[in-house]
C-alpha cells in the first residue's frame, strides 16, 4: 500500500520592513501581527511559524515588546518559530559581497542568542539571485537554499542543484507559485478540503518518480497573518491519500536530503523570468541611493576597517558595528531597491549617510592619531589596496615658495607637482569704524577666522591698519584680548583697515608611491627652476640621487627601469598620456586610441528617451523620442598636464518635459538641458574618467550613456558579488514580463570581440544592456518615473505593489554619474581590468599633518599585501585580535600574503570566522594560500608587533 503523500504547511509572513509604507509605519502593523500569533502559541502547542528568515522583524519587534524575548526564545529553543539566518532579507545585487558576509555572519550570530538560526538559505522574494550565493551559504555552514524568483524555465522539480562558479554545489528548494503558493489554504474553513486537493495536485508535479519526500506549502504571504485555528483547519481536512500537517520551513527541510546526487545543476546567477518577475528596473530606479551604497561600502570595507585593524585602533570598533547595522538595514529588497514610497526612500538615504559619517569618523580619528607624527605641513597617505602603487594625490599645500613645487618623501623622492589652484591670499580688506571695531574682534573664535587660523597679527597707528594673518595651523598664544589692548588707544582715527591675509596655499597634483595597506608621507618642497624634475613634461617622482646624476654625475644600476608614466599632454580638443589617446569630436563625443592600434568613435553619446513605467520596470511610451543630438558643444580645457588632464565637454540638449501617460504615453513640451562631461586623464591610466553632471528637470525619462564596441559582442561580462559573470545578449522570459536584456554590474562591466573590446569602471551598482546587435553598451545614468507601481504596465503583466505616486522618484535637480573607460585588447582577465577597477575604485586617503613644523618625515609603512595572479581582496578587519582577510581569485593559483611587520601565525577560516587549519609560514614571513578559480578564502593572521 502507498504512503499517503505528506505535505507540511510552513505558517509564515512575509514581511517587507519598509515598502509603501515607512518603517515605522509597518512595524506598527509587525508588532499587532506578532502579538496575535504569540498569544496563540502560547495557548496550542501545535501552532508554528516561521519569520520570513530575517532576525530584523525579531529585533523589531522585541524593540518595542522586550518582556516578550524570553517566550520568544523558548519557542525557538522548542523548534515551533524559526528565525534567521539572515539579519535582513537583502537585494542581491545592489549592495556588495561583503555585505551579503557580514548580514549572513550578523543574522547567524543573533540567532543564536536567541536559540539558534533556522538552518536554510531562505531567499523567498529577492529579484533574482547572484552566482556566488551557493558559495556563501555553503561557507557558513547552510546544506540548503530556498528560492523563487530568477529560477529557469528548465527546472521542472522543485529541487535542483545549484553550483557556484567555484564549484561549490547546494541543494536547493524551489518555491512554484512563489512563498505563498499556500496562502489561500484556510481562508474559509469550508473550503479547506477543495484547496488542499488542488493544491496537493499542484505541487505533486513538480515532485518526480520516486520522490516520497514530504511537499513543502507556504501558507503565508506579505504582512499577513494565519488563520487563529490553523490546526484545527488541517486536522478537519479530508483529502484521500493526504496528510497535511503544520510546521516550520526548519522542520521541513529537516526531511530532505542534503545531497544533490541526480538533481538537475543550475550553474551561476539566477536572473530568468521564466517562472516569476525579477523586477530589474530597480537597478535603476532612484540612482542617486546606488551611489550612496557604493560610497558608503567602500568608505567602511576598504578604508575605516583595514586602518582601524592594521594600525591598532580597537577602540573605534562600535563605530564600526554601528555603519554596519546602517548598511545590512539599507541592503533590504524594498530598501536600497528605491521601490518603496519616498518616505522610505528618504529614509534609506539617511541610514547611508549615517554609515558613511560613520566610516569617515572611524577615519578621521584613526588618522588623527597616525598623522600626528608628521609635520604640519605635511601630509600622511593611505593606500586601501593590498600592492604598493603610485597613484595620483591632490592635496592642499601651502606655497613652499614662488616656483615650482613638488612633494617629497621620507627617502628624499621628489614627486613634481602640478598647480590646480591657487588660493586667494587677501581674503578681506575692509574699511571700518572705529566704534565697529569690537564687533569685528568678535568673528575671532579661538584662534579660528576665515576658516583658517591666526598666526600672526598687527596694528598699525600710523595708516590706521589692523591686519591679521591666517593659514591652516594657527600661533597657540595668540589671544584676542591683546588685540583689543592694543587698539583702546584714547584717541585714535574715525575708520580703521582690517586686513585678512592668508599664506599662499595651492592645490597640487602628484604622483606618490604608497606601500600597500600601507602608510606614507610627504611635504610640500621648493623645487629650482634648472631641475629637470621640475620639467612641465615630467610627472614621475625623482629620487634625490636620481637628481643629483641629472646634473652631472655619472647614472648608476639603480637607474635602470627608472623612467616614470609619460606627461598628461593637451592638444586642441585632444588629451594624450601615451597610454590612451581622447580627442573630443564635433558633436561632444569621445574617440578613445590605444598605441596599438585599437580605436573607437562615438564613445559617451547621450541619449534621452521616454519612461513610463515604474520603480519595478521601465517602459518606453507608445510612441517614443529618443533625443540624442545636441544642439551647441563646447569644450573647455579646465587643466592641461603633466600629472593630469581634465576637459569640460558642455553639451545642450532639448529633451522633453515629461509624458502624457492617459494619451497614449505621448511625450510632451521641451526644456533645455545641459549635460557636462568632465575627462579626465592621468599619468600612467590607461582608462579616462569620465563625470557626467546635468539639471534635471523632466520627467518620465530615461537618460543612458552609449559607448560603440571595437567589435561587435556576444556576451557581455560583468563584476559583481566575488566574481564576474558572463552574460547573452538576450534574457529568458515567460513569466509574465518581457524580458529586457538589461543587467546588474558593481565594478566593472567589458563588451568586444577579437578586433577590441571596451571596459566600464564602476563605483557603484549600475544598470547596463548590450544593444544594437552587440554593437553598442548602454550604462543607464538615471531613470526618472512617478509610481511606484502601475495597474497596466505595457512590459509587465501584473502589478508589483499598490499604485502610488512617487513624485521624489522622478530625481529632479543636480544628477551626476561617475565612471571609467577602458578600451583593451584580448579578454578582460589578461587585460588587467579586474586591477584597473580595483585601482580606478579606491583613491589615496590623506589626512593633514599635526606634528611639530620641524619634525621629520616617519618612514613608509607597509601593512598586509597581497599577491597572486587574478587574486582580489574584499575585506581586512579585526577579528579578536587577528587580523581577517578575505580574498576571491579569478583562476587557480597562489595567493601570497606577507606584512609589514611579520606574520607569526595563520590560518583558514570559514566565511563567518571560525578559525580552521593553520596554514605554514616561510621563512620570509609570507603565507602561501593555494585557491581555486572563484574560491573566496578567508585567512586570520597573527602580526608580529
Amino acid at each position: 500500500m502507498d504512503r499517503p503523500t505528506e505535505i507540511i504547511v510552513v505558517s509564515h509572513t512575509h514581511w517587507d520592513r519598509e515598502w509603501y509604507e515607512p518603517f515605522q509605519r509597518f512595524r506598527l502593523r509587525l508588532v499587532a501581527l506578532l502579538d496575535e500569533v504569540f498569544d496563540r502559541m502560547a495557548h496550542d502547542e501545535r501552532q508554528r511559524f516561521t519569520l520570513d528568515g530575517q532576525l530584523a522583524a525579531v529585533d523589531d519587534y522585541l524593540e518595542v515588546r522586550p518582556e516578550r524575548r524570553e517566550q520568544v526564545v523558548a519557542l525557538v529553543r522548542a523548534g515551533r518559530l524559526a528565525v534567521g539566518p539572515w539579519q535582513i532579507l537583502l537585494d542581491e545585487f545592489l549592495c556588495s559581497g561583503e555585505n551579503i558576509v557580514r548580514n549572513l555572519e550578523r543574522g547567524l550570530a543573533r540567532s543564536a542568542g536567541l536559540g539558534g538560526a533556522m538552518p536554510v538559505g531562505y531567499l523567498p522574494d529577492m529579484f533574482g539571485h547572484v552566482a556566488q550565493m551557493p558559495q556563501l551559504l555553503a561557507g557558513a555552514g547552510l546544506a540548503h537554499a530556498c528560492v523563487f524568483r530568477g529560477v529557469p524555465e528548465r527546472v521542472r522539480s522543485h529541487a535542483f542543484a545549484w553550483q557556484a562558479p567555484d564549484g561549490t554545489t547546494i541543494r536547493t528548494e524551489y518555491l512554484p507559485g512563489g512563498y505563498g503558493n499556500a496562502a489561500g489554504l484556510m481562508d474559509d474553513p469550508r473550503l479547506v478540503t477543495r484547496r488542499a486537493v488542488d493544491l496537493a495536485e499542484r505541487l505533486r508535479g513538480w515532485r518526480p518518480e520516486g520522490d516520497d519526500t514530504p511537499i513543502l506549502a507556504m501558507y503565508g504571504t506579505d504582512h499577513a497573518a494565519p488563520a487563529p485555528d490553523a490546526p484545527d483547519r488541517l486536522a478537519a481536512a479530508d483529502v484521500d491519500g493526504v496528510r497535511l500537517r503544520l510546521g516550520t520551513l526548519a522542520e521541513y527541510f529537516a526531511t530532505q536530503p542534503t545531497t544533490v546526487d541526480g538533481l538537475p545543476v543550475v550553474a551561476g546567477e539566477l536572473r530568468s523570468h521564466a517562472r516569476a518577475n525579477i523586477l530589474p528596473g530597480v537597478i535603476s530606479v532612484r540612482a542617486h541611493l546606488k551611489q550612496a551604497m557604493g560610497r558608503a561600502e567602500r568608505r567602511v570595507e576598504r578604508y575605516a576597517e583595514p586602518l582601524a585593524a592594521l594600525f591598532h585602533d580597537p577602540s573605534v570598533q562600535r563605530f564600526l558595528d554601528m555603519a554596519w547595522t546602517r548598511l545590512i538595514d539599507a541592503s533590504c529588497h524594498d530598501s536600497v531597491t528605491g521601490c518603496g514610497c519616498d518616505e522610505t526612500a528618504e529614509q534609506v538615504a539617511a541610514r547611508l549617510a549615517e554609515a558613511d559619517q560613520l566610516g569617515r569618523a572611524v577615519c578621521d580619528l584613526v588618522g588623527a592619531r597616525l598623522a600626528g607624527g608628521v609635520p604640519r605641513d605635511g601630509y600622511l597617505l593611505f593606500n586601501p589596496t593590498p600592492a604598493a602603487r603610485t597613484a595620483l594625490v591632490r592635496l592642499d599645500v601651502e606655497a613652499p615658495g614662488d616656483g615650482a613645487v613638488g612633494l617629497v618623501g621620507a627617502d628624499g623622492t621628489v614627486a613634481p607637482a602640478q598647480v590646480l589652484d591657487r588660493a586667494r591670499t587677501l581674503l578681506a580688506d575692509d574699511l571700518v569704524p572705529t566704534a565697529d571695531l569690537p564687533a569685528v574682534l568678535t568673528r575671532v573664535h579661538g584662534r579660528e577666522l576665515y576658516g583658517q587660523e591666526i598666526t600672526a597679527w598687527s596694528v598699525s597707528p600710523d595708516d590706521a591698519t589692523l591686519t591679521f594673518r591666517v593659514a591652516r595651523h594657527g600661533d597657540p598664544a595668540f589671544d584676542v584680548e591683546d588685540v583689543r589692548l592694543a587698539l583702546a588707544a584714547p584717541v585714535g582715527p574715525d575708520r580703521w583697515r582690517v586686513r585678512i591675509v592668508a599664506a599662499p596655499r595651492l592645490t597640487v597634483a602628484a604622483l606618490v608611491e604608497v606601500p600597500a595597506l600601507g602608510l606614507a608621507a610627504v611635504r610640500p618642497v621648493a623645487l629650482p627652476p634648472d631641475d629637470p624634475a621640475t620639467r612641465a613634461d615630467n610627472p614621475a617622482p625623482v629620487p634625490e640621487a636620481a637628481r643629483a646624476r641629472a646634473n652631472g654625475a655619472a647614472p648608476g644600476p639603480e637607474d635602470a627601469g627608472a623612467a616614470g608614466p609619460a606627461p598628461v599632454t593637451v592638444v586642441g580638443r585632444a588629451v594624450d598620456n601615451g597610454l590612451l589617446r581622447v580627442e573630443v569630436a564635433e558633436d561632444g563625443t569621445l574617440r578613445l586610441s590605444t598605441p596599438d592600434g585599437l580605436s573607437v568613435d562615438g564613445v559617451a553619446r547621450i541619449v534621452d528617451g521616454g519612461d513610463v513605467g515604474d520603480s519595478y520596470n521601465y517602459a518606453p511610451p507608445a510612441a517614443d523620442e529618443l533625443v540624442d543630438k545636441p544642439r551647441a558643444v563646447r569644450t573647455v580645457v579646465v587643466h592641461e598636464g603633466p600629472v593630469v588632464a581634465v576637459l569640460d565637454v558642455v553639451r545642450e540638449y532639448r529633451w522633453p518635459v515629461g509624458a502624457d501617460v492617459d494619451a497614449g504615453s505621448r511625450r510632451v513640451d521641451r526644456e533645455t538641458a545641459t549635460v557636462t562631461t568632465r575627462v579626465e586623464l592621468r599619468a600612467g591610466e590607461p582608462f579616462a574618467r569620465l563625470r557626467l553632471s546635468f539639471d534635471n528637470r523632466c520627467d518620465d525619462h530615461r537618460v543612458r550613456l552609449h559607448l560603440p564596441l571595437p567589435a561587435a559582442a556576444r556576451s557581455s561580462y560583468a563584476e559583481g558579488q566575488f566574481a564576474v559573470v558572463e552574460r547573452g545578449l538576450t534574457a529568458e522570459g515567460g513569466g509574465g514580463e518581457v524580458p529586457l536584456p538589461t543587467f546588474p554590474a558593481s565594478g566593472f562591466v567589458a563588451a568586444g570581440g577579437a578586433e577590441g573590446s571596451l571596459a566600464v569602471l564602476l563605483t557603484q551598482p549600475t544598470e547596463y544592456e548590450v544593444t544594437d546587435s552587440g554593437r553598442e553598451l548602454a550604462v543607464t545614468v538615471l531613470r526618472a518615473i512617478g509610481m511606484l507601481s502601475r495597474n497596466r504596465h505595457a512590459l509587465r503583466d501584473e502589478p508589483a505593489g499598490p499604485q502610488l505616486p512617487t513624485p521624489l522618484a522622478q530625481c529632479r535637480g543636480e544628477r551626476s554619474v561617475e565612471l571609467a573607460v577602458l578600451p583593451f585588447r584580448g579578454d578582460w582577465d589578461s587585460a588587467g581590468v579586474l586591477a584597473a577597477a580595483e585601482a580606478y575604485r579606491h583613491e589615496l586617503l590623506d589626512f593633514p599633518g599635526s606634528g611639530e613644523p620641524s619634525a621629520g618625515l616617519p618612514a613608509p609603512v607597509t601593512g598586509v599585501t597581497v599577491d597572486g595572479d587574478g587574486v582580489a581582496l574584499t575585506s581586512v578587519r579585526d577579528r579578536d585580535g587577528r587580523i581577517e582577510l578575505r580574498v576571491v581569485a579569478a583562476r587557480d593559483t597562489n595567493a601570497v600574503i606577507g606584512a609589514g611587520r611579520g606574520v607569526r601565525g595563520a590560518w583558514r577560516a570559514d566565511l563567518i570566522g571560525r578559525a580552521g587549519e593553520p596554514l605554514p609560514v616561510d621563512g620570509d614571513g609570507r603565507v602561501r594560500l593555494p585557491v581555486r578559480a572563484w574560491e573566496i578564502a578567508t585567512i586570520q593572521l597573527d602580526l608580529a608587533g
